[in-house]
Formats: structure tokens, C-alpha cells, sequence
């Protein structure tokens, strides 16, 4: 009798474990949550969708969402650790950039495009007319910032017929503060008002309105957008990049890399996203094209992000190891 307690007293103890043991397995871990900067521009929330397809699609125990602030409160945040990632970061505009870096508070993760360019831009009609449309040269002297001292007839401002107009840069974007410093350090705020829009839709909707009928316009604008892909645009020059008089607008912007930046704990918080955000990389172009598809199709971001994945599916083998891709192609293909 004693053996026989023994040994029901022994599986009794062999089924608690058991038991406990597959009550652990089935508590699921909370998923990590992986949080990016939305600081307001297309190319940005392009590859935010892009990211969270293959983040959410390719890997398993994550969830994705945005931070929508300006850039500069979303920079701050990374800092912090409230935010992760700044996907398409234009380090080039942060002044304490290099500090950030130093200090350990910025991590450098990856190259997103090599290829990038902003400042003023106007048509190449407005330099060099258009045969096909009708259109004269309006300026055709106008190479540089400084030369639109010149053309303020050119550019008019219906609002205020006494001067021209340029369209700046979006209110919040660390752009805008070098973009106003260079229009003042020319003498430009004499004979043009400086006009924010309040928003990059309604920035190149004035541009796009204005090309269509043949108008002349000047404005900020940068590379890759959708307008850059559709229509023929020309960057003003300016004195070659310095970087000591940068922030003060008494040079051009710089041809820059657009990389991917973490906060100090992301590594840690997600190893192996952190190998894929170092190999993913794209090209003006390649953005350039999805967004003017963006345009004309009226496609959202997401679409877009996955027309983009299927046209160019060659992207996941470079990105992701080949159990990864292939989660996201069985997405794709649903």
C-alpha cells in the first residue's frame, strides 16, 4: 500500500509539471511594439508603410505605429527612447546631429537613400521656356538663389502685387529655419514675401497648379518627392556647402545620404530588426517612381508600399534573410 501512495503521489507530481509547464508555453508573449517618426512628408510615410509590411508580416512578435510630430519634437524623442527609429533621417538639417552621435544619445543604423537633394527649385520652363507648350523664357538668367533678386516681377505674389513670392519650406521642418536664413541673408525678404503653406500637400499643389498652367514659381522642394518625379524641375545653385555657415543659410544644402537613426536602446530592444533597418536601402528614383504612382492612382501609402514590394520583389532578398522574405512575399501574394 505504501508503494502504491508512492507512486500515484509520484505521477501526480509528473502531471503538475507537465501541466504547469504547457500553461507557461501557451502564455504568449505581449508583442514588442516598434515606434517611428512621422514627421509629415510622403517619402517618409512611404517607407513607414514599407517597414511595417515586413516588420509586422516578416517577423514574428511585433507591432508597428508612428509618432506624428514635427521633426524636430520626434528627434527629441529618439533621444529619449520614446521613439525607436527615424526612417529617411536628414541629419545634414539637425545642428546637434554629430553631438547627438557622440554623446551615444543617436545611433547611426544604416544608409536609406544615397542620393538626395533640397533647397529652391522652379520649373525649367521658367529658365529655358517650353516649345511644345508655348512658353518663353520668363528668367533666363536665373541660376542661382541669389539671381532671383532679379525676377521678383516674375514670381508675383497676388496678395501683395508690391512683391514676388517664395514658397518655404513646412512650418516645424528643420529645413524651414535655414531656408528663412538664406532668404534674408540675400537681401530676398526686400522684394519677396516668404510664404509657409502649413504643409507639404498644400506646398506642392501651389507647384503643381502653377506648372500646369505655364506660371512661374519658386519654392522649396527636395528629392525624392512624387513632384520631383513627375515634373521637370531645376535646383537653384548656391555657394558651394560649408558647414560652418550652413545654419546660417550662406550655402547650399548639402547632396546628402538619407539614413536610418535609432535611439541607444533599439539594439538591444530588437536585434534582429535591427539587422534588416542596416540593409534596407532604396534610391531617389526608385521613391521618386512610387510616389508619382502614389499620385496618379490615388493610391494610399500602404497600397503603394506593397505595389512597390511586388514590382521590385528582388528588394526582400536584399533586405531580409530567406525565411523572412518569403513570409513577406506569402503576404504579398494573398
Amino acid at each position: 500500500m505504501k508503494k502504491f501512495f508512492t507512486l500515484m503521489l509520484a505521477i501526480l507530481m509528473m502531471v503538475s509539471i507537465i501541466t504547469g509547464c504547457s500553461n507557461e508555453a501557451s502564455v504568449s508573449k505581449e508583442p514588442v511594439n516598434i515606434i517611428v517618426t512621422d514627421n509629415g512628408w510622403d517619402s517618409q510615410k512611404l517607407h513607414n508603410e514599407i517597414a511595417k509590411v515586413i516588420v509586422e508580416h516578416g517577423y514574428d512578435g511585433y507591432t508597428f505605429e508612428t509618432s506624428s510630430a514635427s521633426s524636430t519634437m520626434n528627434w527629441q524623442a529618439i533621444i529619449t527612447g520614446d521613439v525607436d527609429l527615424d526612417i529617411e533621417s536628414w541629419t545634414d538639417n539637425v545642428a546637434s546631429y554629430p553631438e547627438d552621435v557622440a554623446n551615444g544619445d543617436i545611433i547611426d543604423v544604416g544608409i536609406l537613400v544615397p542620393d538626395s537633394a533640397q533647397g529652391l527649385y522652379v520649373p525649367r520652363y521658367v529658365i529655358e521656356g517650353d516649345v511644345e507648350r508655348g512658353i518663353e523664357p520668363m528668367a533666363p538668367d536665373l541660376k542661382t538663389v541669389e539671381d532671383l533678386k532679379k525676377y521678383p516681377d516674375v514670381f508675383p505674389d497676388y496678395e501683395d502685387k508690391t512683391k514676388g513670392r517664395i514658397y518655404g519650406s513646412i512650418p516645424g521642418w528643420m529645413a524651414d529655419e535655414v531656408l528663412y536664413k538664406k532668404y534674408e541673408y540675400y537681401g530676398l525678404d526686400e522684394m519677396f514675401n516668404y510664404a509657409r503653406l502649413g504643409s507639404e500637400a498644400t506646398l506642392f499643389a501651389s507647384l503643381v497648379s502653377s506648372y500646369n498652367i505655364g506660371e512661374a514659381w519658386v519654392g522649396y522642394c527636395y528629392e525624392p518627392t512624387w513632384v520631383s518625379g513627375k515634373l521637370d524641375l531645376v535646383l537653384l545653385e548656391d555657394a558651394p556647402y560649408d558647414v560652418d555657415v550652413f545654419m546660417d543659410g550662406k550655402c547650399e544644402f548639402p547632396k546628402q545620404e538619407l539614413k536610418i537613426v535609432s535611439s541607444n536602446k533599439f539594439a538591444e530592444k530588437a536585434p534582429d530588426l535591427l539587422e534588416f533597418f542596416k540593409k534596407y536601402e532604396t534610391g531617389s528614383q526608385l521613391i521618386a517612381d512610387a510616389l508619382a504612382y502614389l499620385d496618379e492612382t490615388q493610391a494610399s501609402h500602404e497600397e503603394t508600399a506593397k505595389w512597390l514590394l511586388k514590382e521590385n520583389d528582388y528588394l526582400l532578398d536584399e533586405w531580409l534573410p530567406e525565411e523572412n522574405a518569403e513570409k513577406v512575399q506569402a503576404y504579398l501574394n494573398e
